[in-house]
């Protein structure tokens, strides 16, 4: 990357790392995604109970590799009947750990995500002891308008390509509420497909430092 460039985004970066501390929740810097997974071995402790959620971000970073030793108890729901993925989604809020990647992360320090099955959003408000949110700075978004816009155009349809979900955004790159003068955040497509259903954002936190963000210096994710 061009050093003028990686300044630039490193200076972002940090802005939105000192408004992440203000909101409770603790903040790391990975230079790259090569760096993430020995933050993240940081933050685990010897039979700690891990699980996560479906993230493309934390896969380019390496950290299911880390996650099976047998240092953890790793509830792995690729090793699964599919009639038992949601029991272990249940599961998910007694886990010591909780690793995950966000939609969008305000300049101010809000994240802010959207599911289809909300397993994801609900561990990351309830329930897992720590909540380790990974995340590249193309998630860094000046605020939470520019966070749903990111969603419509970046992250939904991606994910719905590759959840296979027959939505109009898998379709045409982006949602058809775009389209909308009088759009709501919530607003979009009617189909049994739809993977935006429920939305969480996630701002000052009650239980401090519960939420660990760490942004990397490089693209992750959708």
């Amino acid at each position: 990357m061009d050093a003028n460039k990686k300044a630039v985004i490193e200076k972002r970066i940090m802005k939105t790392g000192e408004n992440l501390k203000k909101n409770n929740m603790e903040f790391y810097y990975a230079p790259t995604a090569a760096d993430v997974k020995d933050i993240v071995k940081g933050l685990l402790k010897k039979g700690d109970v891990i699980t996560h959620g479906g993230t493309v971000s934390m896969a380019e970073c390496g950290i299911k590799e880390l996650i099976q030793s047998e240092e953890y108890t790793y509830l792995d729901r690729t090793k699964v009947d599919p009639e038992e993925i949601p029991e272990l989604y249940r599961k998910a809020f007694f886990a010591d750990v909780y690793i995950s990647s966000t939609n969008a992360v305000t300049e101010d320090g809000v994240l802010y995500n959207v599911d289809g099955n909300s397993n994801r959003i609900a561990a990351i408000a309830f329930g897992p002891k720590s909540v380790i949110i990974i995340a590249g700075y193309n998630k860094i978004v000046r605020n939470l308008e520019q966070a749903e816009i990111r969603v419509k155009t970046e992250a939904a349809p991606p994910n719905c390509i590759r959840l296979d979900c027959k939505t109009p955004c898998a379709e045409t790159g982006e949602c058809i509420s775009l389209g909308k003068a009088d759009r709501e955040m919530s607003d979009g497509c009617k189909g049994d497909g739809r993977i935006c259903c429920n939305y969480l954002i996630s701002a000052q936190q009650r239980h401090k430092n519960r939420i660990k963000v760490i942004l990397v210096g490089e693209e992750l994710g959708f």
